[in-house]
Formats: structure tokens, C-alpha cells, sequence
């Protein structure tokens, strides 16, 4: 992860290797999920840093057939945050995995993500900030009038949906930077 995070651009690269740093041993022990995806100790970073990887491939064969209308570090930046509530999200009881009762719905997630991104001081762009939304998919905003999701929303959702829906059980923990 540190090797992914050293791809952001500044500021927010260094207030992302500080929140690694801060938070370390919690994000290798937090699960991903508590069912579906990376459902193991340590899945929550395995997802993070697969994502991330994915981005990192999939930017590369992209921007090479068309101009892509954001950046990579973009894409790692709202890639890193995406699920940045989970290790505070699953707490162990009895042997069990289980939702912490303040985080169990989506809005109480997004306003967890943003208290964090408000204490560390990041700044998104709108860009990444539609990002950051609807990296899970447009959901309940969707229409067929307007496009809600923009580019780096679309590419950062195919990032996480491939790890989540694709790889979902298995953790690739080797380097994927000499993939690209």
C-alpha cells in the first residue's frame, strides 16, 4: 500500500501515508466485509490494495486507447477512501464479526468517511468527490436524463467491482506495479 499511496499527488499523498500510518495494524486486521467480499483478518487492506493495483493496470491499457478524463493519482486518492469507514465499522464478538449499530447504513457511513476526511484535512475536487460517491454504483441517483457517476466514479466502481465481485475470495498480496 505504501508503494500505491506514493503515487498521489501532494498534499493528500502525505496525509494518506500518515492516516497508513496512524492506522496501520487496524487496516491489516479489519475485515473487508463481514459476508460477501475479503471476509478474512486483514481483507479490508488486501480490498484496498487490490483496488488500487487494479487502477493501476487498468489506467495504463485504458489511457493508452483513449484520453481518460482524470488522472491516476485521482483515482488512487478516491480508491484509498472508498471504504475508509470499515475498520471502524466490524468489531469482533464472541469469535463473530459483527456491524458496530452507529455505522450499519450507508448515510451514517458517508458521514463517518467525511469526519474522517474533514480530521486529516484532505481536500477533494468535485471530481473526486463524485468519485468518492458513487464509486459503489449511481444506486438510488441513477438517470436516464442526466449522468450522475462521472468518468472517475465509473472507473474507480469497475476497480472495486472486480475486486469485490470478482476476486472476492481470493488475496493477492504480491506487488502489481511491474504489472502495468
Amino acid at each position: 500500500m505504501k508503494e500505491l499511496i506514493l503515487l498521489i499527488d501532494p498534499p493528500n499523498r502525505f496525509i494518506c501515508y500518515q492516516i497508513f500510518l496512524d492506522n496501520e495494524t487496524l487496516f491489516k486486521q479489519a475485515q473487508g466485509s463481514t459476508h460477501l467480499h475479503q471476509a478474512w483478518m486483514g481483507g479490508y487492506y488486501d480490498h484496498v490494495c487490490e483496488v488500487m493495483n487494479i487502477a493501476v493496470v487498468q489506467y495504463a491499457g485504458l489511457s493508452r486507447l483513449r484520453p481518460l478524463p482524470f488522472t491516476l493519482p485521482d483515482a488512487l486518492l478516491v480508491l484509498f477512501f472508498h471504504d475508509i469507514e470499515k475498520p471502524w465499522k466490524y468489531k469482533l464478538v464472541d469469535g463473530q464479526i459483527q456491524q458496530v449499530e452507529e455505522l450499519k447504513d450507508k448515510k451514517a457511513q458517508r458521514e463517518y468517511r467525511d469526519r474522517k476526511l474533514k480530521e486529516y484535512g484532505i481536500i477533494l475536487t468535485p471530481a473526486q468527490l463524485n468519485g468518492l460517491e458513487y464509486t459503489e454504483g449511481e444506486l438510488h441517483n441513477y438517470s436516464n436524463t442526466q449522468r450522475t457517476m462521472n468518468g472517475l466514479a465509473a472507473f474507480c466502481h469497475t476497480c472495486d467491482v472486480i475486486s469485490a465481485r470478482i476476486w472476492y475470495d481470493y488475496p493477492k498480496r504480491d506487488s502489481w506495479l511491474n504489472a502495468k
